[in-house]
């Protein structure tokens, strides 16, 4: 375990908390008012561990066989919990725009794994850099309309349609950044689905 291991953990355990306080916060005694900024602190919190995990990680040359796998799992874990928490009330997202950030995610953890065991290294993508940018930013800005909500100054229509518009935006560059994703690595992706051709050239 490292000091950028554990800022990555971070991001794990807030997950379930971000959900907690958006469901129970009156029992927590947050009002609905105060509820957008708690939930923009957690996120902020969640945000900054993906960049300090990675930034102390070289810096201090801890990168680590843990390190890498845990990383994206955790960016997977904090993102899609995030996303799955709007799709309650009053938010309230459409379940299957989740879904595609759920098979994004999944298919490229699968392969990146795979590839991994069979010895050779899926290569990072500036689309994947920039699609967790683009979902961070959608968060955000779906936790910022919020706030008029809570005041009454938006209604529950508008926050629903907006925060859809907005989420959709990040789910459409979530398929092409998986598609850039399979297209840069199809060589190794065809030695996994294809060995025995490989095997006899």
């Amino acid at each position: 375990m490292s000091i950028a291991n554990y800022f990555t953990f971070i991001r794990i355990v807030i997950s379930p908390i971000f959900l907690f306080v958006y469901l129970e916060h009156e029992w927590l005694g947050i009002s609905a008012i105060m509820l957008p900024y708690v939930l923009l602190v957690l996120l902020a919190i969640s945000e900054l561990s993906d960049a300090f995990d990675g930034f102390l990680a070289r810096r201090y040359n801890q990168v680590t066989d843990l390190g890498k796998v845990l990383d994206p799992m955790a960016d997977s874990i904090a993102r899609i919990s995030v996303f799955l928490t709007f799709t309650l009330e009053p938010v309230n997202l459409p379940m299957p725009i989740i879904f595609i950030f759920l098979y994004r995610d999944s298919v490229v953890s699968t392969l990146r794994t795979i590839c991994a065991l069979k010895g050779f290294a899926l290569a990072a993508r500036t689309s994947g850099k920039i699609k967790a940018v683009i979902q961070a930013i959608a968060a955000f800005i779906v936790l910022i309309l919020m706030i008029p909500y809570s005041l009454g100054d938006i209604t529950k229509e508008t926050l629903h349609n907006t925060g859809t518009a907005i989420i959709g935006v990040a789910a459409l560059y979530t398929i092409y950044s998986g598609v850039d994703y399979i297209r840069a690595n199809w060589l190794y992706i065809r030695k996994l689905l294809y060995p025995q051709m490989h095997s006899q050239q």
